[in-house]
């Protein structure tokens, strides 16, 4: 019989009530121990101390990891420790929705005293601005309410913020008064609550934070030679970068378009603009050195092929000139197809500078000498379509034979005939080394001195 004056006797539950609270009781204290024991029955759901853990601030909100308890149609509630329940607005679980037993890290907002709950956000979403809840890396909603020299005002909390311009987006905005009257996720740089307070949001610190996470889903699914859409947003002389959703990649300009295009970002311009939708294949993929190479005129017909019909050797064409160079001029004879004029097809007589015969733009006429489909060249000449002038015949001073050319008279023989060695050019130096010397007044010959030069003796 028990003794119910000793105090190690535990007292018999006389009722269904007193039996059911006992044992659950005796349940949450051998929890509790096999839990602090470590030991591997322990069941797999922590325990209220493990679950509670320290409390962490980051930007200027109290973060705590809990035990998702309950997924409701609206509501999914978080425990952090006994009588420590947090709840969450299930819209902000964009992606995937959290499982009863998962560990959630939440930012708490607030206590609902009325309720007994902790009103939580996850990390990094967007919040409701309260002007005694503003914190330094904080992420909230702001409304643009003008323009100034230095950036964007903007209305937070029933208060006056700012934005400087170098901080409203990625790139430089020309126009920043396309943003009034806007609503902007922003996060919270600078917050002064004494006086009037003073507020400095940054919305290019999301962006930033967006495109890099955007970069990470987009390595895995980019390949080499796909053909993707993206937006045109910045345009360089040398080419024009294209946003593909969180990374940009470079369309050089001998890959927007097969014809030639200048170096300039005036030339690059003529084929795309900022903010165009554009069509693009991933030439080349670096993810170490963060170079993605893109073209446009890998997708379009290969204007060479279509001109083949055309342009061939003998014919006769049309085309203006695209770009001068030392050694010739560039003629496009057909949409994207160009062929070369050098400088001694330019004219008959021997032209020094191209700029002297051609200018940029300038409409020809050319004659095709030569087609290389395997290179993708082909030799035009304008001096072809004129007529050669015609060697006059020299007279009695002129030359031998009648062929020479008188001293007035034009030489159009080109260097490779004026060196070329011939029966008659040798008959005439043998001729010139057996005649003798002709006596004179000059200083060459002995007739004006009494000897020649040769026959000097110091």
């Amino acid at each position: 019989m028990s003794d119910q004056n000793d105090p190690n006797t535990a007292a018999t539950p006389t009722t269904t009530a007193e039996l059911d609270a006992q044992t659950n009781a005796e349940i949450e204290a051998a929890m509790s121990e096999l839990s602090e024991a470590g030991g591997a029955d322990a069941p797999a759901a922590p325990s209220a101390k493990s679950i509670k853990g320290p409390r962490v601030v980051r930007g200027g909100r109290e973060h705590r990891t809990g035990l998702v308890v309950s997924v409701g149609a609206s509501d999914v509630f978080v425990e952090f420790g006994p009588k420590e329940l947090g709840v969450i607005e299930i819209t902000q679980f964009k992606d995937e929705q959290p499982k009863v037993g998962e560990q959630l890290e939440v930012a708490v907002q607030r206590y609902d005293a009325a309720e007994s709950l902790y009103i939580c956000a996850l990390p990094g979403a967007v919040q409701k601005a309260d002007w005694e809840m503003l914190e330094v890396g904080q992420v909230v909603e702001a409304r643009v309410t003008g323009v100034n020299k230095g950036g964007l005002e903007l209305e937070i909390a029933n208060h006056r913020a700012f934005m400087p311009a170098s901080q409203v987006d990625i790139d430089r905005v020309p126009d920043m008064s396309v943003f009034v009257g806007e609503k902007m996720t922003c996060e919270v740089q600078k917050v002064d609550k004494r006086g009037q307070g003073n507020i400095v949001l940054s919305r290019r610190d999301v962006l930033q934070k967006e495109r890099a996470k955007a970069a990470e889903g987009l390595k895995e699914a980019l390949k080499e030679g796909d053909t993707v859409t993206g937006t045109v947003r910045k345009i360089m002389d040398f080419g024009a970068f294209v946003d593909l959703g969180g990374v940009d990649g470079l369309i050089h300009l001998n890959d927007l378009a097969h014809e030639r295009i200048n170096h300039g970002a005036k030339n690059v311009a003529r084929h795309v603009s900022e903010g165009q939708k554009v069509t693009v294949q991933i030439l080349k993929l670096d993810w170490e050195g963060n170079r993605i190479g893109l073209g446009m005129k890998q997708l379009q017909s290969d204007p060479f092929a279509s001109a083949a019909a055309d342009v061939v050797e003998g014919a006769e064409l049309t085309g203006k000139v695209t770009k001068i160079l030392e050694f010739g001029a560039f003629v496009e004879v057909a949409p994207g197809v160009e062929g070369l004029v050098h400088i001694s097809e330019l004219d008959w007589r021997r032209v020094n500078d191209v700029n002297e015969v051609l200018k940029e733009n300038e409409v020809v006429q050319v004659k095709v000498l030569k087609v290389d489909p395997s290179d993708r060249k082909i030799s035009l000449s304008i001096k072809q379509l004129k007529d050669r002038p015609q060697q006059q015949g020299g007279g009695g001073g002129g030359g031998r034979g009648g062929k020479g050319r008188g001293r007035g008279d034009r030489d159009d023989r080109t260097p490779e005939e004026i060196l070329k060695e011939t029966p008659e050019l040798r008959r005439l130096r043998e001729q010139a080394k057996k005649q003798p010397k002709k006596g004179g007044g000059g200083l060459g010959n002995a007739g004006g001195m009494g000897m020649g030069l040769g026959d000097l003796k110091l």
